[in-house]
């Protein structure tokens, strides 16, 4: 039997490779993805399955998010009609190389010849990353197109496109003229290492726009990443985070429950990494508040999400959160922000003044 031997990247470095039967060699362990555990230099089968298994699973959630169309033509490209399973989910993520905007890994096969800087996705074309794929049906590059969320994905709910333009990527977002609105009123409040939301019209529709935090400098790792590096270093993840970062995880909080947002899952916030050294610089940039203002209608808030505690309101964390670094206003709310939305600026207000109080005298 043939055994294929991919090759995983940080860039132009080489950090470990693996084969199809679940052999690996690690060469760099300080350069190896977050959410990535391999076990080298064992012969137990149970070791090779394990390799397998996180190896996969890892490529899987690097599936780009993309268009109906698109997908279904890498799909047939590559000999599968759906992507159910994680072999399945990777196979797709690995017919281009695992490439995603969120960092700078990617695999290869052993014997190719060729390096990030023909096919990273911040220098070039997605096309150029199939250089074993025929893909059938439109072409598209991300040059004149754009990848939208759909069936591949499962980074969030909302439908989503990254568009390039000036030498740089924009993240449309739909998902209903109300999320569209709530995310952009929210990020008019949060002035805080926030990504900035503005209005756009996409074919049509109004969608909320902003622009990509990740480069060939910095990455992306999430809280959710992070926890199994975390678990494999025997360390405590938020003990870290409150170190490195203390005030930008306060602040969080306390955004997050003056606006009502529900989704602070553990996708949706975590480290910004320096692809320099592969490590922490701090929390990266506040994002995703397509579903700020619910759980609006008591003043509790909903469960926090960012604690380690399972019995803990946002309401609680924020007060705590206020206790340690302030509230940190820096402008009043403008009332017309909110557009005739007077009981939703009202139950705002009735969230900032609890805040308030709570501030040390």
């Amino acid at each position: 039997m043939t055994y294929v031997k991919y090759q995983i990247m940080h860039g132009e470095r080489k950090v470990a490779s693996i084969d199809t039967q679940g052999r690996c060699t690690v060469f760099d362990q300080d350069f190896m993805p977050y959410n990535l555990y391999l076990e080298d230099g064992g012969e137990e089968l149970d070791t090779f399955i394990n390799n397998l298994a996180n190896f996969y699973f890892w490529c899987a959630s690097r599936v780009l998010t993309l268009d109906r169309e698109y997908a279904k033509e890498l799909l047939n490209s590559i000999g599968a009609t759906q992507a159910s399973t994680d072999k399945e989910r990777a196979q797709v993520a690995l017919s281009y190389h695992c490439l995603s905007l969120t960092d700078i890994y990617w695999v290869k096969r052993e014997e190719e010849k060729i390096t990030f800087r023909e096919i990273n996705l911040f220098e070039n074309h997605l096309s150029n990353a199939f250089v074993d794929v025929a893909l059938r049906g439109r072409q598209m590059t991300i040059e004149n197109s754009h990848l939208i969320a759909d069936d591949l994905s499962t980074n969030g709910s909302f439908p989503k496109a990254w568009l390039r333009k000036n030498n740089t990527f924009w993240l449309l977002k739909d998902g209903g003229s109300l999320a569209v609105e709530n995310e952009i009123l929210a990020s008019k409040i949060c002035q805080c290492n926030q990504v900035v939301y503005s209005e756009k019209l996409f074919d049509g529709t109004l969608v909320s726009c902003s622009k990509i935090m990740t480069s060939l400098k910095y990455s992306l790792v999430s809280r959710e990443a992070f926890e199994v590096f975390a678990l494999n270093q025997n360390m405590n993840a938020l003990d870290y985070i409150l170190e490195l970062d203390g005030y930008s995880y306060y602040m969080m909080n306390i955004l997050d429950y003056l606006i009502g947002n529900t989704d602070r899952h553990w996708g949706n916030w975590g480290l910004l990494v320096r692809n320099s050294d592969n490590q922490p610089e701090r929390l990266y940039d506040l994002m995703d508040f397509n579903k700020a203002f619910s759980a609006y209608d008591r003043i509790e808030g909903a469960n926090c999400l960012t604690t380690d505690s399972k019995k803990c309101t946002q309401k609680e964390a924020a007060l705590a959160a206020v206790e340690k670094v302030g509230l940190n206003q820096v402008a009043k709310v403008k009332k017309e922000w909110f557009s005739g939305r007077e009981e939703i600026y009202e139950r705002f207000l009735e969230r900032l003044k609890l805040l308030e109080n709570h501030l040390p005298k």
